[in-house]
C-alpha cells in the first residue's frame, strides 16, 4: 500500500530532520548561530526583509541554515521580495524552508438545529526564502557592517532591567542555577563567578524560561513525573530554546552550557519519536518569551 505525504506532514518532516541532523553532529542550532559582523546585531533573531523578526519554529530552522551554510547575515526574504528590492537571488542558490500558521473560519450549518456555526480550522503552509547573502544588488543596508562590541565582562543594563521586571524571586548563592516549583524561586550563582556576564545572562534566561512552566503562569507540565523522564527533556528543550529567543532579543550571546551535553541524546529520543516535538517546543518555547516580555509592557505601563 503506497501512502501520499501532505505537504503539512512534509514540511514537519524537512524541519525536524534538518533539526534532527544539526544535534547528531553535536551542534544545537539555537547555540550561536550568528555572526558578531553584521550592523543588524552581534546576536540576532532572524529578520524578515523589512527588519521584523521571525518567531517560533522559523527561528530554529533559518539558525540552523544559517549555521549549515556560514552565512553572517540574519536577514531573509523570498525570491519575489529580491527582486521587488531591485536584487536577485544568485543562480544555484537553495533557499531555506520557513512556515506560516494560522486559521479560517468556515461557516457550517449544524445537522441538529439547523443553525448556521462558525468552525476554526487551523492551517499551516512552508515556503522558502532566501539569506541576503544569496543575493546580489540589494540596497546596501542589508549587507552593512557592525561598527564595534560591547565589552562582555561588564553587567549589561538592558539585561538587568528586563530580568528586575520579570518580578520572580532570585536567590543568589551556591555553585548550581536551577529553578525549584515548591518555593517558586530561581537559585543563581553570584555574578562574579560566571565566566564573563553572557554566561550569567544566559542562564538566568533560562531558568527564567523554567519559572514561566509555573501553573500561576503558564501551567506548563509535559506530564513531567521525574527527573530524566520524557517530560522532563521536553520542558529543558523549551527552557533552552526560550533561553535562546531571550538571548537574541536582549542582543546576548547565548553560551553553550555544560551540563546540557547530556540532553542532546534524550532530545534526539524524543524527536525521532514525534515529528512535530520541535514545533511544539519552540511554540512553548515562544510563548515562554512572549510572557516574559508581557511583564516588561506591563511594568512600564504602571510605571
Amino acid at each position: 500500500m503506497t501512502t501520499t505525504k501532505t505537504p503539512r506532514q512534509d514540511i514537519y518532516s524537512r524541519i525536524t530532520d534538518q533539526i534532527i541532523g544539526a544535534l547528531e553532529s553535536g551542534v544545537k542550532p539555537w547555540t550561536q548561530p550568528w555572526d558578531a559582523t553584521h550592523a543588524a546585531g552581534p546576536v540576532s533573531k532572524p529578520l524578515r526583509f523589512n527588519g521584523e523578526g521571525y518567531s517560533g519554529i522559523n527561528v530554529l530552522t533559518l539558525w540552523a541554515s544559517a549555521m549549515e551554510r556560514s552565512f553572517a547575515a540574519p536577514i531573509w526574504m523570498t525570491f519575489k521580495q529580491a527582486r521587488e528590492l531591485g536584487g536577485h537571488v544568485r543562480k544555484g542558490e537553495k533557499g531555506a524552508p520557513v512556515v506560516y500558521a494560522n486559521t479560517i473560519v468556515k461557516t457550517e450549518t449544524d445537522e441538529a438545529s439547523g443553525d448556521d456555526v462558525d468552525r476554526t480550522i487551523p492551517f499551516m503552509k512552508g515556503y522558502t526564502v532566501f539569506n541576503v547573502d544569496q543575493i546580489e544588488g540589494l540596497p546596501a543596508h542589508y549587507y552593512a557592517i557592525a561598527s564595534g562590541v560591547e565589552n562582555p565582562d561588564e553587567r549589561d543594563a538592558k539585561a538587568e532591567a528586563f530580568f528586575a521586571s520579570v518580578g520572580a524571586k532570585v536567590v543568589t548563592g551556591g555553585n548550581s542555577a536551577y529553578y525549584r516549583i515548591d518555593t517558586d524561586h530561581i537559585q543563581m550563582p553570584a555574578f562574579e563567578s560566571f565566566l564573563g556576564a553572557q554566561r550569567y545572562y544566559a542562564t538566568l534566561a533560562h531558568e527564567s524560561v523554567h519559572w514561566t512552566r509555573h501553573a500561576d503562569r503558564l501551567d506548563r507540565s509535559f506530564g513531567r513525573k521525574r527527573f530524566g523522564d520524557q517530560g522532563y527533556a521536553r520542558e529543558e528543550l523549551v527552557a533552552e530554546l526560550g533561553a535562546a529567543f531571550l538571548c537574541a532579543d536582549l542582543g546576548l550571546e547565548l553560551c553553550d552550557r555544560d551540563d546540557h551535553a547530556a540532553y542532546i541524546g534524550s532530545w534526539l529520543k524524543v524527536l525521532k519519536n514525534d515529528k512535530r516535538a520541535i514545533f511544539s517546543a519552540a511554540a512553548h518555547a515562544q510563548r515562554a518569551a512572549d510572557y516574559l516580555h508581557g511583564l516588561q509592557v506591563r511594568d512600564r505601563a504602571a510605571a
